[in-house]
């Protein structure tokens, strides 16, 4: 019986917003198991300071500035990584946003088409880009970060979570059509993390309170609680996976 592996050495893995949270646990974890990182974000500087955590770790990682709301900026990035590296093995799909916290009614047309841009729309370009060059590299694996909340939406999150079902429908998709290409497509769902991005529920003892009640783990995760279900999703441990969504939730959905 072969033994199960979680070795990514020889893999280049590009992982979008990664200056911080959830992206950064990921990308140090991916490097931890050997793989290249390429970080992504928005401004370069913000991902000095990851790169540095991944080489005192012993790992490999590199920098690329992109906003995932700009088509070419995102096609931009992928010719980069053909020029430094001349393959892809791994694309994570985690940069998102969420500029708005309230009611639907009281969203205007830029709040969508902002939220749109950055979390369906950059994240479905870039998987189209970067499948030419996974293909080249003879196949892959893709993780999009969705949320539970594209399950079961969250108050005053509704645009938010509109489009995080969509990320889940896209992944879908995209497994089936990519798989004859030796791709494999998955999904990740976080429930309530510690990051930046949950600020507005973590600062607010009455939704937090809310929130951990809904929670049958009684508590919040922690980023680097994230980066093991995307492990297995991306390495050879899970080679006939695709077109799941990983909860990794505390028990919230359940």
């Amino acid at each position: 019986m072969e033994k199960v592996d979680f070795s990514l050495k020889g893999k280049v893995a590009l992982v979008t917003g990664a200056s911080r949270g959830i992206g950064e646990a990921i990308a140090i974890t991916l490097a931890d198991y050997g793989a290249q990182c390429i970080l992504v974000s928005r401004k370069a500087d913000a991902l000095n300071g990851v790169a540095e955590k991944i080489a005192s770790r012993g790992g490999k990682a590199d920098v690329i500035a992109c906003h995932m709301g700009d088509l070419k900026q995102i096609e931009g990035l992928i010719g980069q990584t053909r020029e430094r590296y001349g393959k892809l093995h791994i694309l994570i799909n985690n940069a998102a946003t969420n500029p708005y916290f309230g009611e639907m009614l009281g969203a205007d047309e830029g709040i969508w088409n902002k939220t749109f841009d950055v979390n369906l729309k950059g994240p479905f370009f870039l998987i189209k880009h970067a499948a030419v060059l996974m293909t080249e590299s003879g196949g892959g694996s893709i993780v999009n970060v969705s949320s539970i909340n594209g399950v079961k939406p969250a108050p005053y999150q509704g645009i938010y979570s509109i489009t995080k079902a969509g990320v889940i429908s896209m992944t879908m998709a995209f497994a089936k059509e990519l798989a004859a290409r030796n791709i494999r497509v998955n999904a990740l769902l976080p429930g309530l993390v510690d990051t930046h991005f949950s600020k507005a529920i973590m600062d607010n003892e009455m939704i937090y309170d809310y929130a951990v009640k809904m929670i049958p783990m009684g508590r919040h995760a922690q980023p680097m609680e994230m980066a093991g279900a995307v492990l297995y999703l991306v390495s050879d441990a899970a080679p006939f996976t695709t077109g799941a969504y990983f909860v990794v939730d505390g028990g919230a959905l359940a």
